[in-house]
């Protein structure tokens, strides 16, 4: 059985393929415990491919998990779709995507160390300018 984070991360890479698929990208997902990437997607009209990583929150929040291997997944064909699932003024749920280069990802994380643990994140505000900004996929 899933637990209620895998629904939700789940949730998210289904969203973002159906995003992908509805702007004209063919889009093929990943075995589930692929490293690094969550979506193979391809352009016909450029014939370019990307493979891309979806982070999920649930609820709005201000940041995204990302985890230590994002400083070295830094690539020109990868990216990070960080998706925020908020509720929305008249009831329903307002879904925000952020498309983001994986370069941008691996120079503005942020990492907190603390006593135990060590924490890789990705802040909203330098996502902000990457709300539905499909086009950096470079799709023409």
């Amino acid at each position: 059985m899933l637990s209620v984070r895998q629904r939700n991360g789940m949730r998210g890479v289904f969203l973002v393929a159906a995003e992908l698929s509805r702007i004209g990208y063919s889009v093929a997902l990943t075995a589930r415990n692929a490293a690094g990437a969550d979506l193979m997607v391809f352009s016909p009209s450029t014939a370019k491919a990307h493979s891309i990583d979806v982070k999920t929150n649930a609820k709005r929040a201000n940041f995204w998990l990302v985890g230590k291997s994002a400083r070295e997944m830094s690539s020109d064909s990868h990216f990070y779709v960080f998706v925020n699932i908020s509720e929305a003024k008249d009831g329903g749920e307002q879904i925000d995507y952020y498309v983001v280069p994986s370069d941008v990802v691996a120079r503005e994380m942020v990492v907190e160390k603390q006593r135990n643990s060590t924490w890789y994140s990705f802040p909203l505000e330098q996502a902000k300018s990457y709300r539905n900004r499909w086009s950096v996929l470079g799709k023409e």
